[in-house]
């Protein structure tokens, strides 16, 4: 099998080299800035990869490099490579928001390269290591990068698809939304109920979210929309106004509002009432004005 490279063994890379190395890859290489973390993944590895500071530039003689450091440093990391690197190998890097372009310097040596994205949450390299399976993978770059990383992603269990370079900034602005700010809101929430004497609310709202998710696998999201805004209930914005006003942050209640309006909106298209959405929308308007 093509043997590895990793360049940040932080969440992802981690959980890249554990994966990759149950399917068949070889990982030679572990390039690190923490040497816990990178002794802690190696260790785990049966092939015993070589641990390299990542101060260090060194040529790295494998088929595959990955690219899994901060967005900030991948330019600078490209740019060291293409100084040192004597063979050609395929590069990648995972960074949801940047395309490919931004290793322009590796492909002007002729290197294939291009950009390999798992839509997946990865809280730590163990348990990450163990999701790839049924996961998506967002792909670009080169056309020969492209068919290789489609390839890494069917191996490790995933569902490769492509899109065009140009829509890898809202391409990752919408999985933010779907993850990033999802836990965002689910905070929200947790400050509501903790406001009502409610100690264990992660417990008690984590069913609700799951049930939520489970009816999105079926249901469009008109569909999937129940509660007062499905309803268009305008009696009962108006207690949740009054009870926020009074229990939680300005922050909660504005997340609340801009919500609201988006849920309004599906709710018409699934034929609620105009009238009480029309008056939903007016008292939207007033709240908003008031918190500015």
């Amino acid at each position: 099998m093509q043997s590895v490279s990793i360049i940040g063994i932080g969440r992802l890379g981690g959980a890249l080299a554990l994966a990759l190395t149950r399917s068949g890859f070889v990982v030679e290489n572990l390039i690190f800035r923490r040497s816990e973390t990178a002794a802690a993944i190696a260790n785990k590895i049966p092939n015993d990869p070589k641990l390299i500071d990542s101060t260090a530039a060194v040529d790295l003689k494998t088929d595959i490099i990955f690219i899994t450091t901060p967005d900030p440093e991948i330019e600078a990391v490209a740019l060291k490579l293409s100084n040192v690197l004597t063979g050609r190998p395929f590069v990648f890097h995972t960074s949801g928001s940047l395309s490919s372009k931004i290793l322009y310097k590796l492909r002007e040596i002729g290197c294939e390269t291009g950009s390999i994205h798992p839509l997946i949450s990865v809280s730590d390299p163990f348990r990450g290591a163990n999701r790839f399976e049924g996961t998506y993978f967002c792909i670009e770059g080169d056309d020969a990068a492209v068919k290789l990383a489609g390839e890494i992603a069917n191996t490790l269990g995933g569902l490769p698809f492509t899109i065009d370079t140009r829509f890898k900034p809202l391409y990752h602005a919408s999985a933010v939304t779907a993850s990033g700010h999802l836990v965002a809101l689910f905070d929200a929430a947790l400050e509501m109920i903790a406001a009502c004497g409610v100690k264990n609310g992660v417990k008690i709202l984590l069913p609700l979210v799951r049930s939520t998710v489970a009816n999105l696998e079926t249901q469009t999201t008109g569909e999937a929309l129940t509660g007062t805004f499905a309803r268009a209930d305008a009696y009962a914005f108006r207690r949740h106004l009054e009870s926020m006003e009074q229990n939680v942050t300005d922050g909660a209640r504005n997340i609340y509002l801009e919500l609201a309006a988006r849920s309004l909106a599906l709710a018409e298209l699934n034929g609620a009432n105009a009238g009480d959405i029309a008056t939903i929308r007016r008292e939207i308007s007033i709240a908003k004005r008031k918190s500015e």
